[in-house]
């Protein structure tokens, strides 16, 4: 059973920055592409990123491009968001996933493994 957990998430000002850190249990993390959603309170689960495989591949959200960045370091098991110029809107939980695929996908279908999440709130 893979086990996802997250880390990094917390309380920033608008225009800060944080760092999402998933570590990814179990074998073969670097044959699936991985990705973050996130849902705030009241709201549907939106997609926000995800990574190929190999990191070659990355898809974000029109709403976080340009400020957020996904990576992974396959050595290490770990896939991570960066967050630069966090805006009230960002505020959500943040779930990391897993696709049985290399390959990416924006539906949350696509995922059949999920952390419990991280808290990012975004103050004005």
């Amino acid at each position: 059973q893979v086990q996802l957990v997250e880390s990094g998430g917390g309380s920033v000002q608008a225009g800060g920055s944080l760092r999402l850190s998933c570590a990814v249990s179990g074998r073969s993390f670097s044959m699936y592409a991985m990705g973050w959603f996130r849902q705030a309170p009241g709201k549907e689960r939106e997609f926000v990123a995800t990574i190929s495989w190999g990191g070659s591949t990355t898809l974000h959200a029109d709403s976080v491009k340009g400020r957020f960045t996904i990576s992974r370091d396959n050595a290490k098991n770990t896939v991570y968001l960066q967050m630069n110029s966090l805006k009230p809107e960002d505020t959500a939980v943040y779930y990391c996933v897993r696709r049985p695929s290399g390959r990416v996908s924006r539906s949350h279908d696509e995922y059949d493994s999920w952390g419990q999440g991280t808290q990012v709130t975004v103050s004005s």
